[in-house]
């Protein structure tokens, strides 16, 4: 059911190294009297991990036994990732998530609103920022969208507990996407 934690460390790290080499890479191209001091900013989105659904009323339900598992997954995943933000909107399976995850990282949780997908204060906090969202199959790929300024990601489907979206905005704006699937 789920990867073995050292196979999906190895793709992680494999592809933030590909991306971060691209992105100074890119800064090459500046004279070398002008030194970039700026740092790329790095997202990383997920969904909350499985939800109870036996009751169909419970709008806000909470983990079952497979999501606290999929939660501590998430948390060996990420350990060597230093969060300098972790956020999750306001739903216990998607704060109980993210808590899981801030605790291995002695960090706390901070709520967003969906209604404020990237406004200006959400940009400017987190701006050279390595940032983790703890969101839904559908914010998740809007958010991207909109960090992206296109329209490239679709919902997820209900089934779907294990995308990961990384997005990496460097200094000079350029912006790239990669999505991982981790099950």
């Amino acid at each position: 059911m789920f990867f073995k934690y050292s196979e999906i460390m190895k793709k992680l790290v494999l592809l933030i190294s590909v991306l971060m080499a691209i992105a100074c890479n890119s800064n090459k191209s500046e004279s070398s009297a002008e030194i970039n001091t700026e740092k790329m900013t790095q997202y990383y989105f997920i969904r909350h991990a499985e939800k109870d659904t036996v009751n169909a009323q419970d709008k806000d339900p909470l983990l079952t036994e497979q999501g606290i598992m999929r939660a501590d997954n998430w948390a060996k995943i990420f350990k060597e990732i230093p969060f300098d933000f972790i956020y999750s909107s306001d739903y216990k399976r998607t704060k109980s998530t993210a808590q899981i995850i801030a605790d291995s990282q002695k960090k706390e949780v901070q709520l967003y609103s969906s209604k404020k997908l990237n406004d200006e204060e959400f940009q400017e906090n987190t701006k050279g920022k390595t940032v983790l969202v703890v969101g839904h199959s559908n914010s998740n790929p809007q958010f991207v969208n909109y960090i992206l300024g296109q329209e490239k990601y679709q919902d997820l489907s209900e089934e779907n507990y294990g995308s990961l979206f990384i997005v990496n905005v460097s200094p000079d704006g350029t912006k790239s996407s990669q999505v991982l699937n981790i099950d």
